[in-house]
């Protein structure tokens, strides 16, 4: 399974305009089956999809997972799940996290992988709080585990201490700022029965202009839980 995590600032990009397109662009050229997006609504009024439904379809070959929010966005505090269409997603959950802001989660079941899609706080406290959140959710299901994201923890060593004895931190290199990369803020956690294959950062190219923030990308195959 090809997995994408891409914080896609609400798709404006580095010259400031707002370019759903250039987004769905880069996303279609890295061709995961599974895409977590960061930062995929907007945050006023009713929240509605930076990423137009009719755009994903038309210009991807992915689907929206939908969360039953209500709301006219694409995601749930801005996590949104795309899927390789006609991949079969099997449950979908979103999630409530603690936090001085309004923070979430969303989950889905893809055969034997269970995908977590999140967007971290900014202070390293509630970050972990956020963390032993997403430890719950899970309970036994978190061997079976790849949570992706935009973890905003600018330490190459500390801050994931929740999850240390579950869950194993995945670091595809540096992904912030896109313009000139020096933090490892998008990063992957997997359970036991989870193996990751291959990852990285995507080229910069288009992908330098199009958000603040790289995609990162890892292969992984998940086997039955332990």
């Amino acid at each position: 399974m090809h997995v994408v995590s891409y914080n896609i600032r609400k798709a404006v990009g580095l010259d400031w305009r707002r370019r759903p397109g250039r987004v769905l662009s880069v996303l279609d050229r890295l061709d995961p089956d599974i895409a977590v997006l960061q930062e995929a609504d907007k945050r006023l009024g009713a929240r509605p999809t930076a990423l137009p439904r009719d755009l994903i379809e038309g210009d991807t070959s992915l689907q929206v997972v939908e969360f039953e929010t209500g709301a006219r966005g694409i995601g749930w505090h801005g996590n949104a799940i795309l899927v390789r269409r006609g991949l079969q997603v099997d449950e979908a959950i979103r999630l409530d996290l603690p936090g001085l802001e309004p923070r979430g989660a969303v989950m889905v079941r893809v055969g034997n992988l269970w995908v977590v899609g999140t967007h971290l706080g900014l202070l390293r406290r509630w970050r972990q709080l956020q963390m032993a959140a997403i430890l719950r959710h899970l309970g036994p299901r978190a061997d079976s585990a790849l949570v992706a994201g935009d973890f905003n923890e600018w330490s190459p060593v500390r801050g994931f201490e929740p999850w240390r004895s579950t869950l194993r931190v995945v670091v595809p290199g540096p992904s912030f700022h896109a313009a000139r990369p020096v933090a490892a803020l998008d990063r992957f956690a997997h359970g036991r029965a989870v193996r990751v294959l291959d990852h990285g950062v995507a080229e910069r190219g288009l992908a330098g202009l199009a958000s603040d923030h790289l995609p990162v990308w890892a292969r992984v195959e998940a086997g039955p839980q332990t």
